[in-house]
């Protein structure tokens, strides 16, 4: 039971700012770990919004122990709210305002900002309008050390991101036949991407799972090995021979729900249970052009866009020429596809127009019954729930981003399509890396509140409790789910060209880099991890102008604001509630 129950309305408020600040936190930050998924075409925005939700909340239960302490009393300490527990509420609630006030208005307008540089600066804000003195040396959970780990864990991000992508060039790109050389390597990369998660797993602990010092040095490296030779056999299994057959032999009708066939495959002739259309494209189209400005879209309203049509690619992506159809010959299998017309207000690709005006149609007649009826509750409640994922956040209509784009070396489809899986492991490595990271954020003032709250006790020696980790895991997928499309717009392919090998080698470059840094219990900023792998990678193309530095200066910029601002403005509100009367002498 709560021991302060006079200060239950201030602990509502915290409440309050707590969910905003899961969504503002969900909305601006999870994109960081699906957006070169889906920019990539590894992922649709659907199935991102459905990994996140889950992987997040993984993240936020197994591995957020750690930085939501340093989080808690890092910044500053609260020995001098011992006789004042309600003052530290309050600090802490006026933390969460300041903090989810900048990431509302960032998320608005697109910036995709350090959440965690947010909460340190509204912290820092916190304590100086206080008057407590804020731990700036250099000591553990301190802000200077917060502060390194902000240029410093990019820097990493950046070094592991070119050193991935080297590696994929050299050993497959690069190689006389890219996808012979592809199939011999990938079952690595899979067991690679498998053990690294294992690795920090072990290493973090907790949660039922004995720490590194109880398993001992023996037990900790044989969980890890065998879960990379593990997933390395399993792979040469079953993901050998279902590639094989799908990219070497061209096998249309497979599918991925035919992978656990495994070693029939190899056979010539096999039977497939529910096989795919046969006339379906082997793989996507990865380097299709995403420009819909210009004349990007004026076609005969037989085919696609002019790239695909000189690529003779199937439609809507292809992998490319069928047997017997030269670069530059039209394929006479493609299948015909609606003529596309501009995005729409909200970026989002129109059909044609038959098609549109029939939804404008039915739009009118929902909005012209009553707002009890079933069907227009009904349509509220589908616009709420899947708005946020069916935005278009791949299309765009800058021709200066195209050139961008084109700059970029185009490597085989096959190979590419060879590292969706991989690249969707690494993206759900880096979501879990951001839940366990990022959720501290918000849990770490709120867990101050309720602890102190709910006891009457001022104390930084208190367990995170785990229902709290759960509603913060749930909030930082709810958030994703309803705006996160705002921000994948800015992290995806307007910065460089994305592709499954380079997507896969930003995602866990940025993956190691931030579960690196929560195991130290340091919370850095994922959105610089990523920014900081996507510019490594890109830096593999051997041409900076490949880079759209335009947009990394306005990335730059929010992160440069973030600080003062959430610092500002939780600065001024905890100085006016420190100068009302409610908190003179006598209360609490």
């Amino acid at each position: 039971m709560a021991k302060m129950h006079g200060l239950d309305w201030l602990f509502s408020i915290g409440v309050i700012f707590f969910l905003i600040s899961l969504w503002g936190i969900g909305a601006n930050d999870v994109a960081n770990s699906y957006a070169t998924s889906v920019s990539s075409k590894s992922l649709t925005l659907v199935q991102a919004g459905c990994l996140a939700t889950i992987t997040e909340f993984v993240g936020a239960i197994a591995l957020g122990q750690g930085v939501t302490s340093t989080i808690r009393h890092g910044i500053f300490s609260i020995d001098p709210f011992e006789d004042s527990p309600g003052v530290l509420i309050m600090a802490m609630v006026v933390a969460e305002i300041g903090s989810a006030t900048w990431l509302t208005i960032c998320t608005k307008l697109g910036f995709p900002v350090s959440t965690t540089q947010s909460i340190v600066g509204a912290l820092v804000g916190v304590g100086i309008a206080a008057d407590i003195h804020v731990n700036w040396g250099w000591k553990d959970g301190s802000v200077s050390q917060i502060a390194a780990s902000w240029g410093i864990a990019p820097a990493i991000a950046c070094g592991f991101g070119a050193i991935l992508m080297m590696t994929i060039k050299l050993l497959v790109h690069q190689q006389k036949d890219p996808l012979k050389a592809a199939l011999r390597v990938i079952t690595f990369y899979y067991a690679l991407t498998a053990g690294i998660l294992a690795l920090f797993i072990v290493i973090s602990g907790g949660h039922g799972i004995p720490s590194p010092e109880d398993l001992g040095a023996g037990k900790a490296c044989a969980i890890v090995l065998g879960t990379f030779f593990g997933v390395w056999a399993i792979s040469a299994i079953f993901f050998l021979p279902y590639y094989h057959a799908k990219l070497i032999r061209e096998d249309r009708r497979l599918r991925i729900w035919h992978i656990p066939m495994g070693p029939l495959l190899w056979k010539q002739d096999y039977n497939l249970y529910f096989p795919g259309d046969p006339n379906s494209a082997v793989v996507p189209n990865y380097y299709s052009t995403e420009y819909t400005g210009g004349d990007a879209h004026k076609n005969d309203g037989k085919s696609s866009s002019r790239d695909s049509d000189e690529a003779g690619l199937d439609k809507p992506y292809g992998a490319g020429p069928r047997a017997g159809v030269s670069v530059g010959q039209q394929d006479t299998n493609e299948k015909e596809v609606p003529n596309k017309v501009q995005p729409d207000a909200d970026g989002m690709k129109g059909l044609d127009e038959g098609v549109q005006r029939a939804r404008q149609a039915d739009l009118k007649a929902v909005d012209a019954l009553p707002w009890a009826h079933p069907r227009r509750i009904w349509a509220t409640i589908r616009m709420v729930l899947f708005y946020g994922i069916t935005r278009d956040v791949i299309g765009h209509q800058s021709k200066g981003l195209e050139d961008v784009h084109n700059r970029a070396p185009q490597f085989d489809n096959k190979v590419e399509h060879l590292w969706t899986t991989a690249q969707v492991c690494s993206a759900m490595i880096m979501s879990i890396a951001h839940g366990a990271n990022d959720v501290s954020n918000a849990i770490g003032p709120f867990t101050t509140e309720y602890e102190t709250w709910s006891t009457g006790i001022t104390s930084a020696e208190t367990e995170t409790p785990t229902w709290i980790k759960a509603v913060g895991g749930l909030g930082l997928g709810f958030g994703f789910w309803t705006f996160g499309y705002h921000i994948m717009r800015n992290l995806g392919n307007r910065i460089t060209k994305h592709s499954p090998t380079r997507g896969y080698s930003m995602e866990l470059a940025a993956a190691i880099t931030v579960l690196l840094a929560s195991n130290l219990g340091l919370p850095v900023s994922t959105t610089q991890c990523i920014t900081g792998a996507i510019i490594g990678v890109a830096l593999t193309n051997n041409d900076l102008k490949s880079i759209n530095w335009k947009q990394i200066g306005k990335i730059f910029i929010g992160w440069v604001l973030t600080v003062p601002c959430a610092g500002l403005v939780s600065g001024i509100i905890m100085g006016m509630a420190l100068n009302t009367p409610v908190w003179g002498p006598g209360n609490p």
